[in-house]
Order: structure tokens, then C-alpha cells, then sequence
């Protein structure tokens, strides 16, 4: 985060869906580090929102894309990984970063690169 404050990423993207499991996830934490929802939403709008290009899965593309997550016979939470995947790969994104990489690895014959987000750091601190 603290290369996109710095302007050291060039047009930082995410997916919608992204901004909606950061404020699940946060919101219901252990209670000494649970956001509120208010908490969470401010972080989302200031961080995020401010920061980022959002984007979401066209709506002339949902159907197709559930239609082959059902041929692929995707189950379960896997579906949220691929929706991400789509998206990038619809923005024509160079790199994403993740702590998953292996639910990514997909992305390669798309041109897309995956990468943690220790190794993207580590990247980035040698350009």
C-alpha cells in the first residue's frame, strides 16, 4: 500500500468484490481487532475507493462467466477466485498481487503475472 500512496504503482486496480470481503472479514474479526462497520466502511471509501480503479464484472459478460464456471465444474469458494481472475483479465492487468497465489496461477496464459505481495515489494524496491 504504501507504493501506491507513493505513486510507485502505475493505475492500481482491484475488484468489487475484493472491497466486499475486506469489509466481512474485518467486521467480524476477534473482537479486540474486529472494525466497526463504520470503521470499515471509512477505510474502504479513504483507502481503497480513493486509491483505486474499482471494477466489476460487466454485466454483458455474467452469464457466460458463471455458464463456464459451471462447465469447469468450479465449486464452492473457488468462484470467488475466479471472478477476480475475470475481472483482471477483463482490465487487462499486467501483475496481480495475493496472498493466493496458487488459486491464480490460471492467470499465466493470460499474460497475466501473479505475485505475493512480499514479492511484489521486493520488485518494486529494486526499480
Amino acid at each position: 500500500m504504501a507504493a501506491i500512496v507513493a505513486g510507485r504503482v502505475r493505475r492500481p486496480l482491484t475488484a468489487w468484490h475484493c472491497c466486499l470481503e475486506f469489509y466481512a472479514v474485518a467486521t467480524r474479526l476477534p473482537g479486540e481487532v474486529r472494525l466497526s462497520p463504520a470503521d470499515a466502511w471509512q477505510l474502504i471509501e479513504e483507502e481503497i475507493l480513493g486509491r483505486f480503479e474499482v471494477r466489476q464484472l460487466p454485466e454483458r459478460a455474467r452469464r457466460a462467466f458463471v455458464r463456464t464456471a459451471a462447465e469447469e465444474r468450479l465449486v464452492g469458494g473457488r468462484i470467488y477466485d475466479a471472478h477476480i481472475a475475470e475481472v483482471a483479465s477483463l482490465a487487462r492487468v499486467l501483475v496481480l498481487v495475493t496472498d493466493n497465489v496458487r488459486h491464480f496461477a490460471g492467470l499465466a496464459h493470460r499474460g497475466v503475472r501473479v505475485m505475493s505481495a512480499a514479492q511484489f515489494a521486493e520488485e518494486l524496491a529494486t526499480v
